[in-house]
Order: structure tokens, then sequence, then C-alpha cells
């Protein structure tokens, strides 16, 4: 079980006799454990630093989680008598918060005498439970194509600019309405615009209540976009644990937290490995990902956005970090310069869940028959750019002319850019999906016209 920890007595443990960045050698007179939470003060401010190295009997290597600007050599330095913890209690609901549980919205700390170590180990494996239960987003393409799996983790993978933000708000918007569940967001690296701006359209789009937003921003030391992922995996797991909820825990970006444990691994002197990365990425990857998981008290069901460095999906970040998931959804910039929103590749994106046991036989029919559809127009796109559809055999000009339907048909309004646009959002029930799905396969719709499918919930509901 995760004990709830309360702070100890501080002592004095040592002073700093070298400064390199954001990483500090510190002379001990004991030596703290490794991920042990020491810190120092000087002028009114306070540096918070954490253990990574021992380097001899009495000299210990720390990263610092602020701007190391007015440190010093000389400078006591505090044991906090345990790793980082962060406070953590019902009123964490509806905040944003910082590494260290600190409202970053200009709100009271939290009223708590309760913490939670950010290094807990993942549940036993007895307390660990598996589901291979779907669970509904509203987002057609996504519930038919590549559904999620509850308790289970997905990745958006895509650059920037093709809509990744606001597909994951999308799907905080939908736990919370839907299955009135609650939302843990962690914005690893995020820029100050985006982050201020996703906090007001969460306010807007009334899913603020049931979230949680915790972010360490791109100007922040290593040390902090390196461990925030702890940090907010911390609160979906007392979530889970202690208030009983279903929790989606969403992860911006992922690959922001290699590259930070890369810059980490540097300062701290150790020889790259593949492609310059750190040799400790499978297990720094492991670490944070093998704590998403469901329990008997409940689920946290992921979602990770991704970028992907030069398109390369073998790079050794994302294949460490795709050997986690459960669903893999591809953005692409193509179909987004179409207009197709969301912008998801149904060719590319897979889930481990697409089989006739886990969905139906229903949905897996309606599913394959769709895939099959955009699989043949898509290689028909290059014939039909050069010699035009009439050219095509009926049989396949049939194909491409359902296929096109139901790619637009799989477009969809969002909730949370409703506000934005004269577009109401729009959120879909599977059996809906399926049902319009058939009909366009069966060629009910042949004769209505192509915009009559775009951006649209259901067909029996009015544009």
């Amino acid at each position: 079980m995760i004990a709830e920890v309360e702070q100890k007595q501080d002592k004095l443990i040592g002073t700093i006799t070298e400064v390199h960045g954001p990483v500090v050698v510190i002379a001990c007179q004991q030596l703290p454990p490794l991920n042990q939470a020491l810190y120092g003060r000087h002028n009114g401010n306070k540096w918070v630093f954490e253990v990574h190295q021992h380097l001899d009997k009495t000299h210990v290597r720390a990263v610092a989680f602020q701007q190391t600007r007015g440190l010093y050599r000389g400078l006591d330095i505090y044991d906090s008598g345990s790793p980082l913890h962060v406070p953590v209690g019902p009123d964490c609901l509806g905040r944003v918060l910082n590494l260290f549980g600190e409202p970053l919205d200009g709100g009271e700390p939290l009223q708590t005498k309760t913490f939670r170590n950010i290094h807990e180990p993942p549940p036993e494996l007895s307390e660990s439970t598996s589901s291979s239960d779907i669970l509904t987003t509203g987002i057609k393409v996504i519930d038919l194509l590549c559904p999620f799996v509850k308790g289970g983790k997905t990745g958006l993978f895509g650059g920037a600019g093709v809509g990744k933000t606001v597909l994951t708000m999308e799907f905080m918007h939908a736990v919370a309405s839907l299955h009135k569940g609650t939302s843990v967001f962690a914005g690893v690296g995020e820029r100050m615009r985006e982050a201020q701006e996703m906090w007001k359209e969460m306010d807007r789009a009334g899913i603020l209540p049931q979230s949680l937003l915790v972010f360490g921003q791109m100007d922040e030391a290593p040390g902090v976009r390196f461990r925030l992922g702890l940090s907010a995996l911390t609160y979906a797991e007392y979530l889970r644990d202690t208030l009983q909820k279903e929790v989606l825990f969403v992860m911006d970006n992922t690959f922001r937290f290699v590259q930070a444990g890369s810059e980490v691994s540097s300062l701290l002197g150790r020889m790259p490995a593949t492609v310059g990365y750190q040799p400790t990425l499978t297990t720094e990857v492991a670490e944070l990902e093998d704590r998403i998981t469901s329990t008997r008290k409940g689920n946290i069901t992921s979602v990770q956005a991704i970028y992907v460095p030069a398109d390369d999906m073998g790079d050794p970040a994302v294949n460490a970090i795709l050997s986690h998931l459960d669903t893999s959804i591809i953005l692409s910039r193509q179909q987004a310069a179409k207009g197709i929103y969301p912008a998801v590749d149904p060719l590319k994106s897979s889930s481990k869940a697409m089989d006739a046991y886990t969905l139906g036989e229903r949905h897996y029919r309606v599913a394959e028959d769709v895939r099959e559809h955009l699989a043949r127009y898509h290689e028909l796109e290059d014939i039909i750019a050069m010699l035009g559809v009439e050219e095509l055999s009926s049989a396949d000009q049939l194909i491409v002319a359902r296929a096109r339907r139901l790619q637009r048909y799989l477009t969809q309004p969002f909730w949370v850019t409703s506000s934005q646009s004269t577009l109401k959002g729009a959120s879909v029930p599977l059996d809906k999906t399926l049902d319009d799905c058939d009909a366009f396969l069966r060629g009910d719709f042949d004769d209505l016209p192509e915009d009559q499918c775009y951006m649209r919930g259901a067909m029996s509901e009015p544009k």
C-alpha cells in the first residue's frame, strides 16, 4: 500500500562545493539516500535538490528544481527527511499546481496535512487488475477505429499544429461528461501561453471543476520537467486510491520528459547511448508508465501526446514509449491540410482492442469494412489525381465515393472549441456511429452531397 506521510524535522546535512548549471555537488556529513529531497535557503530564496549520485563517502551529486542563479559554494544544505512529496486532498480538483503542489492559479495553498511520495512503486501484482472494457469518448473516429481500453494507455503521435492539445482536452471533457470521472493533466515543458490558454479554455468548457492541471513550464529547470510527470501521476493515484474516482491521466508531452531526462543524464556525466539518448532511457520511461495502472479501487486511463523527431517512428525514445501503449493514434499533417479534424490517420493508427472478442462481431466487422474502403481510396488517390475518377472501374468509383463520405463523416466538431466557432460540439454514442457507418457501407447515403457529411454528429441529427 502507498503510505501517506507528513513532513519530518529537517536537519543540516552539508554544504555545496560545486555548481554545474542545474547540477550541484554537496559535501555531506552523512550520505542521504538516492532520490532524497534536500534544500538550501539564501536571501529569501529556496532551492530544492534531489540526490542522484553518490560520488564517494562524503559527496553526492544532486539536481536542482529551480534555476541555480544565486547559489554559491559553502551554502548550507538541509535534509527534508524524505523524497519529494506533494500535498494531496479533495480540494486539489479544479486547481492549477506546480511540481511541488503549490498553486499557480492565484488561489490559496491546498488545505491539507497529508502528503504522498512522488517515487512510490507501482501497485503490487496482486493489487493490479486488467480490463478489456472499452472507454467510449463520443469521438467517432476514435471509438470506431482505435478504441480506448479502460485502464489502458494511449499515445497521440504528431507534430506541432495538428490538434494534439485540442484532442486531449476533448478526451477530458468526455470523461467528465460521459463517465462522471476526473482528469489530471501533466503539462511537461508547456509554453506559458499554452498553459494559460488551456486553463481558460477548460474553465469556459465547464470541465475545470473535475480536473487538475499540473504544469512544469519550458523555461524551468530540467529537473522540474523530468519529475513533473511523477508528481502529476501521484495526484492521479490519490484520486484513484483515496477518492476511488475514474481517472483520465493526460500527459503533454511525454517526449519532453525524455528530453529532460537526457539533459539531466548529460549533466550528471553519464555516457550517452543510442542516438545520444541517456543509457537509462528505458528504465526512466518504465518508472513512469508502470505506475499508470488499475487496481480494485479504480482505473487510471492514460492519454499521452508524443512528439516524433523527424517523423521517425524508429527513434529510440518513441520506441521506448510505444512498447508500453495499448492504442497508438497517429495525427497526420496531410489529414489536417484537407480540413479533416480530428486529423487522425485511420490507416496508421492501431489499437490492441481491435479484435472481435473485445469489440463484438458487429463493431469489428464495421471497423474493418470502413478501414478497407479508406485503404482502397488511398491506393487510388494517385490514379485519380493523374487520370480522374472517371477512369476507374464502376466498382472502384463506388468505393471511392463511399470512402470520401466516410472520411468526411469521421470529422467532428468539439465541445472545447465551440466557443471559437459557429459549430456546436457533438458527442456521438458508439451505437449511432456503427449504425451510420453501416448505412454508408450499404449505400443508403450514396445520393447525399459530401458536404452534408462533414463536421456533424450522428446522421440522424440535423446538421
